[in-house]
């Protein structure tokens, strides 16, 4: 895949060591001279150090035949005329960082995929971290529901109980969904059915409507703070 990234700052350079890794053809843009050098001694790419709310220098970087174009400065107006100038050279794929949830309308309005406030989402991570520690990784889905993964303790009341039997003894409730269980020695994750036993050491993706709360982790043994 080809692809240009604007910026290689706290965002754009592990983007940039995450797509080169990837065996993409990558192109950066970055119009601090000190970090444009840092990104080509760093990384097997190209950097242009230009503006890159340029026509011209999106061009330099072949904007007008990449698949996508991602742009991740810290300044949202600086965003939005990157993918204004990027859909003009017909860049099939544009997504942006928003810093300001208020600028969220306006990237929307110009067609463009968006990551919401990154440093928000860090924050979130931190205090989930300390919050529900036993939680492996998460995703928020709407208002409330979320989408975790959690290892099952030797101890959890789900532990030797196939999921049918935990939904009747009320374990598994319909805000609840187990969706993927990973188990050492089985290699690719198993897909569960209403007959899957699950024992301790099982690493589960979960479903769960309600989001992440204590009586949802007792459930695979990790008794946390209730408050």
């Amino acid at each position: 895949m080809y692809l240009v990234i604007v910026g290689a700052g706290d965002i754009g350079t592990p983007l940039i060591e995450i797509a080169t890794a990837g065996g993409n053809e990558v192109v950066v843009i970055e119009r601090d001279e000190e970090r444009a050098e840092r990104a080509s001694r760093q990384y097997d790419c190209l950097v242009i150090n230009d503006d890159a709310t340029n026509k011209e220098t999106l061009q330099d970087a072949g904007a007008d035949r990449a698949d996508a174009l991602i742009s991740t400065t810290d300044q949202d107006a600086t965003n939005i005329m990157v993918c204004l100038l990027s859909q003009e050279l017909d860049v099939p794929d544009i997504v942006s960082v928003v810093h300001n949830p208020e600028h969220m309308s306006v990237f929307r309005q110009i067609g463009v995929n968006t990551m919401q406030n990154p440093q928000r989402l860090i924050a979130e991570y931190l205090y989930r971290a300390v919050k529900r520690p036993s939680i492996v990784d998460y995703m928020r889905i709407g208002d409330r529901a979320e989408v975790f993964e959690i290892a099952v303790e030797s101890d959890a009341p789900i532990v030797g109980k196939t999921l049918r039997e935990a939904n009747e003894a009320g374990l598994v409730g319909d805000e609840m969904l187990i969706v993927a269980v990973e188990r050492d020695g089985e290699g690719d994750p198993i897909t569960p059915s209403g007959n899957t036993r699950i024992e301790a050491g099982d690493l589960l993706t979960v479903y769960s409507g309600e989001g992440v709360t204590s009586d949802v982790t007792d459930v695979f043994g990790h008794t946390e703070d209730h408050s």
